[in-house]
């Protein structure tokens, strides 16, 4: 028999307390006196609570009283007797129960069919039959209980349940059997764990259910992980609870590592047996035999196990084998600190890591153990913030300090926190410990090292100084990784948990006493007490003196000379006044800046790894020694440096000599460092030489050498696809021609000018980088014209003085953007190659119309909007993939095209067969989407405009955020968007496929919106505020060229009288100057007119500017938003339109439905429907 329950029984239902175990519903007259009473008996004498209600008033209606017991109770027995059916009060009783399953309310569901046939009871046959047709009669002017009463019947006598036939087995043996039952059902459902403060449960609980994912019916194998005392153990037995009646045998195995090492194995295989097939009598002789009889018992049951802090693989493989037999919808959840250990578990098991609580959590968490409430007493608060801080989000030590300071005062919560921040409570550290306890020597060696000294170092720096001192750390800090007592993030930093480090330093402190046989050293007093005390001896293995404050001290000479296992040395903050004349040469760490004095003379720590000794005054190695695992020297501001000679260090891979600003000349052999990556030279004022010959690796920074003028030759092997070369601020005049073997594979290139008007700077990265900034002078056509950017895809000009932009810029067939910024002597673009798809000219006035046209018509050729395309009637270069390249496979992979000028001229060749003064147009395209090309000119706003914006004197615009949204059939998706900090005229032209951002529908016309929107962002005083802008003050024009379904695509268009409103379908071009006042040009006077440019050769003509006129028609936009992201004004405009259209062209619109004249329409117009305006075309 298998006691029944909702599947989707409520998160509540496994935490919450029941008032009752079991509640008995029965038919007093026929089992009171005899089974009901027995069973009842059978079940107080097993502890099992259980309610029977034989107190209570009978009357006609279940009272509320015995509801609310139905409710409180855990398991729900009913006892079918041959006259239940005969009782209303029995059989609402019974609508509950059913009821209350079906609400998640219960757990579990039990019927014992006494003396009567479950067919009988579903069916409703026999007695229940007649009973049911009697009670109609009586019902028969109110039938609502009728189909409630059979409905319940059906469903309760639907579930497995213990059916008793006299003469079968005596009624003893009958309940006993059915008590066994009910207890082992009622011991999975027993909470196992303190359920009375559980906080951030829920969450978890749920995430794990959603990858259990019970409803699949698979077998899953789920491991959790994490943190000692973050979790693990209760989350894991909250799941359990929740769903092991839905399985047909489940176990709980807890304290797995415990057990096996204090019972044996043998009793936790017994254990397990028992409690699947409920036989306490199973022996078992061996692990072995133990192994096999749980596969072979358990291998045809839908089982819940559960294995608890588990700590290797042997544990798991004694008690499941492979893993590799369980039936279909089986779950096995391994809880473990280690999560190495789930790493032999079948192929795709299942891992969940618990993390922290979040603060909120930690402070319900703490407050309800400290205050029994969720709110803290206000004299506590900043304490009680203080120590949940210090618990960093750990369950464990949230509940175990919360416990302790309950109830006491003040004072001692003030002095148990100043304890715990040196002295970890012993109940956190007994925890904490296991893990640590569980490692080899040298995982232990290296996770103390880390927990005194290298937590927050670059982790792959550590493994390198760990390597020389054999504790094989590449596997070790993988190991501590993998039982979470250390971790490493995204940047490669070590970390670990505030209170793993403490527990990791008490460990360190309860060595000894005396601060000599201490193995390491971390605190600054400590430090400063055992190094002024001239104390110290071979058992201290590192030692950081980091003062919170300069200080200068008074070293004994040999303060160091009996520490000669010595391995770490950090210094920081502190100035020595003697010489030292030791230092252990067992260091390989050494960090000390500000060291003022020379190295000791017989100081030669061949396995030193890392150097640093900023600030200080030493003199480097003296020749002879060898330096081979030696892999960092950071020598910055050490002004005794005048040159650094042969480091005899083959395997370096950073050198810092920044700054060392006596610095002349640096050996050749450096240059020639094989595994050499970072090279830092910034500010060496007087460096003169650098090796003949440079392996670039990885990183070069050279700045601030005015003294060098020559760039050494750069070795043919360049082993790093990215490659970083910085130069600024220097007079190198003589580049070698062997610079090549680097700029072959830039994808960026940047020139930049800073504070040096007159000369130009050079920045290129990406695969390969190169920076050239400030003082330097570079031949950007000679580069070109050699092909030293073969690869080159990006360019960027910033605040130069350049003046043309060389013609050989055609070259770079690669070359995908060019980005111009505040080039203010910038006068000539060329043609740039065919390649192009991406140009941004700001902020360059001097730019000539010339190369402005040039840059549009070369556009106007790629987005297909050029006049012969149009009057040929061929199908739209818009439809083309603009994107033709090896590197693009699909549409969410197409980069856009976009130009952005300055000015707002456009050419007279361009064609936009929508267009609108506004800041929409709306459109309707087929089921094939195509692309569509865009075009917005923007105003140069007055201040006093934009000081409508402001809401006081003091604040400023800041930003003006302008977003170009499309609205495909309803749907609203982002274009594109640009960012500027002041307001200028400037002409944006663009594309997209739709096709990268919507689906369409494929069965009828999509209608389309393309709109402005202009976002102000203001700072005032302190905060911050946006304002949506009025599009009328920002916008001067909008067109967009697609291959539309509005009108047919013909060279004679008509054109309709409203000026106001160019949103017409079919336009071939810009509206020529008899259609529209003139643009007034943003390019200086001195360039002349548009009319004095002269031709343009092959390029196109710049044709006339248009400008609206003033129409009178001025909307109040300050009150008339409909929507604070967009502004549709004036909507009862477009049914004038459609309705004077109608009227008046009616005879030229055949077969053109008006839902598509209104489609066209745009949503903005600037000036009413009756202008004088001469034409719009349609």
């Amino acid at each position: 028999m298998v006691l029944m329950t909702n599947k989707g029984a409520s998160s509540s239902s496994s935490t919450r307390r029941w008032k009752y175990d079991v509640f008995l519903s029965f038919r007093g007259e026929d089992t009171r006196a005899g089974f009901t009473t027995d069973l009842y008996k059978a079940l107080e004498q097993k502890g099992i609570n259980t309610f029977m209600d034989d107190k209570l008033p009978r009357g006609e209606e279940i009272s509320a009283e015995l509801l609310k017991t139905i409710e409180e109770s855990m398991i729900l027995v009913i006892v079918f007797s041959k006259n239940y059916a005969e009782s209303k009060w029995c059989l609402d009783e019974l609508v509950k129960i059913v009821e209350c399953r079906e609400n998640n309310q219960m757990v579990l569901l039990g019927p014992i069919f006494y003396k009567v046939k479950p067919g009988e009871v579903r069916n409703q046959l026999g007695n229940f039959g007649l009973a049911l047709a009697n009670h109609e009669k009586e019902f028969k002017d109110n039938m609502g209980k009728m189909p409630r009463w059979r409905e319940a019947l059906n469903k309760a006598a639907n579930v497995s349940g213990w059916h008793y036939v006299k003469g079968c087995k005596s009624e003893y043996v009958f309940i006993q059997g059915i008590v066994e039952e009910i207890s082992s059902a009622k011991c999975n459902r027993r909470p196992l764990y303190d359920a009375k403060y559980l906080v951030g449960i829920n969450s978890r609980v749920k995430a794990i259910e959603s990858l259990l994912n019970i409803k699949s019916n698979e077998v899953r194998i789920l491991g959790i992980h994490g943190l000692p005392g973050v979790g693990k153990t209760t989350i894991a037995g909250i799941v359990y609870c929740k769903i092991a009646h839905q399985f047909e045998g489940s176990c709980f195995l807890e304290k797995v590592r415990e057990k096996s090492i204090n019972c044996g194995m043998i009793q936790l295989q017994e254990k397990l047996l028992s409690k699947i097939l409920q036989d306490n009598n199973l022996k078992v002789d061996n692990e072995f035999e133990g192994t096999n009889l749980i596969k072979e018992r358990i291998c045809c049951k839908k089982v819940l196990l559960v294995l608890d802090d588990v700590d290797n693989s042997e544990q798991i493989e004694k008690l499941l084998g492979k893993c590799d037999w369980f039936v279909l919808g089986s779950i096995v959840i391994i809880t473990t600190r280690d999560k190495q250990v789930l790493n032999t578990l079948p192929e795709g098991h299942l891992i969940y890591r618990v993390e922290v609580l979040d603060p909120c959590e930690a402070h319900d968490l703490f407050n309800m153990h400290a205050f029994h409430t969720n709110k803290p007493n206000e004299d506590y608060s900043k304490l009680a913030e203080l120590i949940i801080s210090y618990a960093k989000g750990l369950p464990l030590a949230l509940k175990v300090m919360g416990s302790t300071l309950c109830g006491k005062s003040i004072c001692e919560w003030r002095s148990a926190f100043e304890m715990y921040k040196n002295i970890q409570h012993e109940k956190i550290q007994e925890i904490l410990k296991i893990s640590f306890i569980g490692l080899n020597k040298k995982e232990k060696e290296i996770f103390l090292d880390i927990a005194c000294f290298f937590k927050g170092f670059n982790k792959d720096y550590v493994v390198k100084i760990l390597d020389a001192c054999d504790l094989y750390p590449d596997f070790c800090i993988g190991r501590l990784n993998d039982k979470c007592l250390i971790t490493v993030d995204y940047f490669g930093t070590l970390s670990m948990h505030d209170l793993l480090q403490q527990m990791g330093r008490n460990i360190v402190q309860e060595e000894s006493e005396e601060l000599e046989n201490r193995s390491r050293i971390w605190c600054h007093e400590d430090a400063n007490k055992l190094l002024t005390e001239n104390k110290g001896s071979n058992k201290i293995r590192g030692i950081m003196w980091c003062e919170p404050e300069p200080m200068t001290v008074s070293l004994n000479a040999s303060a160091f000379k009996k520490m000669g296992n010595l391995k770490f040395l950090i210094v920081e903050n502190v100035q020595n006044s003697k010489e030292l004349i030791y230092l252990s040469n067992e260091l390989r760490l050494f960090e000390w800046s500000g060291y003022n004095f020379s190295l000791p003379s017989k100081f030669c720590p061949q396995k030193l790894v890392g150097l640093k000794v900023s600030n200080s005054c030493i003199s480097l190695f003296k020749q002879g020694c060898h330096y081979k695992y030696l892999k960092s020297i950071k020598f910055e501001r050490c002004q005794s440096i005048t040159r650094v000679p042969d480091l005899c260090a083959p395997n370096l891979e950073t050198l810092n000599i920044s700054f060392c600003e006596n610095l002349i000349k640096i050996h050749d052999s450096i240059g020639l460092l094989d595994k050499i990556k970072y090279w830092y030279l910034e500010g060496c004022t007087k460096l003169q030489f650098l090796p003949s010959t440079l392996k670039l690796n990885k990183k070069f920074c050279l700045r601030d050498c005015p003294r060098l003028e020559k760039f050494p030759n750069v070795h043919p092997e360049v082993k790093c696809n990215y490659v970083y070369v910085s130069v600024s601020d220097s007079n190198i005049r003589e580049w070698p021609s062997s610079l090549k073997y680097i700029t072959k594979g830039v994808a960026h290139l940047v020139l930049e000018e800073k504070d040096t008007p007159t000369v130009n700077s050079f920045d290129c990265f990406g695969d390969r980088k190169l920076e050239w900034r400030g003082r330097i002078i570079i031949d950007l056509d000679f580069w070109i014209k050699n092909d030293f950017f073969p690869a080159l895809r990006y360019m960027r000009i910033d605040n130069s003085n350049i003046v043309s932009i060389p013609e050989s810029i055609s070259r770079l067939s690669r070359l995908k953007g060019i980005y111009i910024d505040n080039c203010k002597e910038l006068r000539e673009i060329p043609r740039l190659p065919q390649s192009i798809r991406h140009v941004e000219i700001t902020k360059c006035p001097s730019l000539l119309p010339q190369s402005s046209s040039r840059l549009l018509n070369q556009f106007g050729k790629i987005l297909g909007i050029l006049p012969n395309r149009v009057r040929e009637g061929a199908r739209s270069d818009i439809l083309m993939d603009f994107f033709e390249d090896s590197e693009s496979e699909s549409d969410s992979e197409v980069e856009d095209n976009i130009l952005i000028l300055p000015g707002t001229e456009i050419p007279k060749s361009l064609k936009f067969n929508h267009q609108s003064f506004g800041n929409s147009i709306s459109f309707k395209v087929g089921c094939k989407f195509p692309k569509l090309a865009v075009c917005v000119a923007f105003h140069s706003v007055e201040a006093r405009i934009e000081r409508r914006y402001l809401r006081s004197a003091e604040a400023y615009i800041s930003s003006r955020d302008f977003y170009v949204n499309v609205l495909i059939n309803g749907c609203e998706e982002w274009l594109d968007n640009r960012s500027t900090e002041e307001s200028r005229e400037e002409l944006w032209l663009f594309s997209k496929s739709f096709g990268q951002f919507y689906k369409p529908n494929l069965s009828e016309p999509n209608q389309v919106v393309v709109e402005v929107i202009c976002d102000i962002e203001v700072h005032d005083k302190n905060h911050i505020y946006s304002e949506i802008g009025n599009p009328n003050d920002f916008i001067k024009w909008i067109g967009v060229s697609v291959e539309c379904i509005c009108c047919p695509q013909k060279s004679d268009i008509t054109y309709l009288p409203l000026q106001s409103d160019r949103n017409g379908c079919g336009s071939s071009s810009v509206l020529n100057d008899t259609e529209l006042p003139p643009f007034q040009p943003v390019f200086p006077t001195s360039y002349g007119s548009v009319l004095d440019c002269g031709a343009f050769s092959n390029e196109g003509d710049l044709g006339n500017s248009m400008e609206p006129t003033n129409t009178g028609f001025e909307p109040d936009f300050q009150n008339t938003i409909v929507n604070p992201k967009r502004n549709h004004h004036w909507e009862f405009q477009q049914k004038v339109y459609s309705t004077k259209f109608n009227e008046k062209y009616s005879h030229q619109s055949k077969g053109i439905q008006s839902g598509d004249i209104l489609s066209t329409m745009v949503s903005l117009s600037a000036a009413p429907p009756d202008s004088n305006a001469k034409n719009v075309i349609l």
